[in-house]
């Protein structure tokens, strides 16, 4: 045989073979290329598939009259006389009860009327008015609350069945996938804004918060409004922003959909939420303490600070154990914990591994409820206050909220906070949108009630090294945060 010929034969083959993978590498190349530059070329289907289930929300309250300008300056300012001439123009109607009126967001969740939104969209309302992406307006009562994660459940009446969303898995939600945001922004009517998942898991001032961060546009009155991914389901509900100004600089946060799904099945079945309670104080393990406290091998786990009466006493649980383990999942840290404990049943028994004494042990704690122990505990009795009823602190004049203030500012009974009433024009705070009238409700996650609170706040922030504190604002109802520079 001749081999040339045969070498001959089979050089086409080859070549063949070569340019055929060539070629499949080429095609390999372009699908990535195209993969990676994947966007929708438009949201106008999506938005229209689920426009329907969103809704505007209108609610009513009426609030005591106003008695004069305190509150909202300062004795002594030039601006004085005019807003009492404001209030008292028409003789004595500033005196009387006023019905005012908020704006917010919401969304269907079943044909038969349920409506989530937040609870700082209708908290105190007498009246709540839906309106439906046809123009029509029904009347809703409130099924039930949770300031904790400010998730509200509405219902209306619906003679025909009603177009809804369903919730997705936030979890499977990833930092840089696109979502939009739907609602009713400073109340222009329903809008959609586009953006992506900026970041996971932030906290912003709650025990319970898991919020999603995104740069799609959310501004006064989107507050509960849904964020959806590209499926259309709901993996979000518009809750806050981040910004200077009050208006969206690309920082918003949605609390996630994995636990306002927790939180709607409890409202939905007992009218208020039902959480896991251990009894016990913690703190977070820090990198000092492990090496004065043996058998810890990491700053892992919370440490048990004190034990009132409560499951974890009756369980046989001591100040100083750390907590590592709860019903099987291991113990990062406090918020971990809390979220865990919170999203248990309550009356399940659990196992809890502690370290103590350099020795782990495990114990059986049958968990109470959280909101009972909460009703049920006795408030300290609060002490005269010997501080100045008005301080500047960081370019802002504050004083703590009085009834006759909350009149005055919208604010929901039982708000606690400082109000500011007056900011030096040359600091930081004006620079970052702080004005009289405002209200600042915490601190460093941690809830105001004094000035002295503040002041702690921020001495333990500056001995910590930040150098700026998280402020949590409320003007005319509405929360955000502002991060304040403390730097000395």
């Amino acid at each position: 045989m001749n081999t040339q010929a045969i070498a001959v034969s089979r050089a086409p083959l080859a070549q063949f073979k070569v340019m055929w993978i060539a070629a499949l590498g080429l095609v390999l190349l372009l699908a990535q290329s195209i993969a990676a530059q994947a966007r929708p070329d438009s949201f106008a289907d999506l938005a229209e598939e689920i426009s329907p289930a969103v809704v505007n929300i209108t609610t009513s309250t009426v609030v005591a009259g106003r008695t004069g300008p305190q509150g909202i300056v300062p004795e002594g300012s030039p601006f004085e006389d005019f807003f009492r001439e404001f209030q008292d123009r028409g003789g004595n109607d500033g005196d009387r009860p006023r019905r005012t009126s908020a704006l917010g967001s919401g969304f269907v969740i079943s044909e038969d009327g349920y409506v989530v939104t937040n609870n700082h969209v209708i908290d105190g309302a007498d009246e709540i008015l839906i309106e439906f992406f046809s123009g029509e307006e029904l009347p809703a009562t409130v099924i039930g609350k949770d300031p904790n994660t400010d998730i509200a459940l509405l219902k209306v009446e619906s003679d025909t069945p009603l177009d809804f969303v369903s919730f997705g898995d936030s979890d499977t939600a990833r930092v840089g996938d696109w979502v939009i945001a739907m609602g009713n922004p400073l109340g222009q009517g329903f809008s959609v804004s586009a953006g992506i998942v900026s970041a996971r898991g932030r906290a912003l001032s709650g025990s319970y918060d898991d919020y999603i961060q995104t740069d799609a546009a959310i501004n006064r009155g989107n507050s509960g409004g849904p964020l959806f991914n590209m499926d259309g389901q709901v993996v979000g509900v518009n809750t806050a922003i981040l910004s200077p100004n009050g208006g969206s600089i690309g920082i918003g946060f949605s609390m996630a959909s994995n636990v306002v799904t927790r939180v709607v099945d409890q409202l939905k079945e007992f009218g208020e939420t039902r959480r896991g309670w251990l009894g016990v104080r913690i703190q977070n393990v820090s990198e000092d303490m492990v090496e004065a406290i043996d058998g810890l091998e990491a700053a892992e786990g919370a440490m048990i600070t004190d034990v009132p009466e409560g499951p974890a006493k009756e369980a046989g649980m001591l100040s100083g154990d750390v907590i590592l383990e709860f019903d099987g999942n291991d113990v990062k840290d406090v918020r971990g914990l809390v979220k865990q404990v919170g999203n248990a049943p309550v009356g399940k028994a659990v196992r809890v591994v502690v370290l103590r004494d350099g020795k782990t042990q495990t114990l059986k704690v049958t968990l109470g409820r959280r909101e009972t122990a909460e009703s049920s505990e006795t408030p300290d009795t609060p002490q005269p206050s010997e501080e100045p009823m008005e301080k500047e602190i960081l370019g802002l004049t504050l004083t703590p909220l009085t009834d006759e203030m909350r009149g005055e500012l919208g604010a929901d009974e039982g708000t606690m906070g400082l109000v500011v009433t007056n900011v030096d024009e040359a600091s930081n705070a004006f620079d970052k949108g702080l004005r009289a009238g405002d209200i600042l409700t915490e601190a460093g996650q941690k809830k105001l009630t004094s000035v002295a609170d503040l002041e702690a706040r921020i001495e333990e922030s500056r001995q910590a090294g930040r150098k700026s504190l998280l402020l949590l604002v409320r003007r005319g109802g509405e929360p955000r945060f502002v991060a304040l520079n403390i730097e000395e």
